[in-house]
């Protein structure tokens, strides 16, 4: 593995990118909410691989991703910085690479992932999960309508 060195200007440059908490992580998570779903945030969820899911759903065994668009390297939106550019294209194309076999461990393990990007309407990735939560609500036993009464209830 190749080791990354750089300067201190560098280093406090990087310390700034949130690694949680972004702002399309937290519009979806402020959407769902307001759906009466409830989830954890960054938890860890396999012994296997240190990934920690941006929201977890554990009983329906769900884990959700939203990716910032540099750094899992978008195809619609990815750039390479100017300087240095085959190193950051051998880093950026690692982490992909890393997302996938993270993935495929998660899956192995009976999880559910579902990857999203930044640049996506978070209403709409709100939809989608919400319908793989329903998948499994359904297979439990778990109705739409009855989280429906529930949640309208505490309102």
């Amino acid at each position: 593995m190749e080791r990354w060195e750089a300067d201190d200007a560098r280093r406090r440059h990087m310390a700034r990118f949130r690694s949680r908490d972004t702002a399309p992580e937290l519009a979806l998570r402020r959407e769902l909410h307001r759906r009466g779903r409830r989830f954890f945030v960054d938890r860890a969820v396999s012994r296997r691989c240190r990934v920690r899911p941006d929201l977890v759903f554990p009983r329906a065994r769900v884990a959700v991703f939203v990716d910032g668009c540099f750094w899992h390297y978008c195809d619609e939106h990815a750039h390479l910085p100017k300087a240095n550019a085959e190193l950051w294209r051998t880093k950026l194309q690692g982490n992909r690479r890393r997302d996938l076999r993270n993935e495929a461990v998660l899956v192995s393990e009976g999880w559910r992932v579902l990857r999203f990007w930044e640049h996506e309407d978070m209403a709409g990735v709100a939809d989608r999960v919400e319908v793989e939560l329903d998948r499994w609500g359904a297979i439990a036993g778990r109705s739409a309508a009855g989280r429906a009464a529930r949640s309208a209830s505490v309102r």
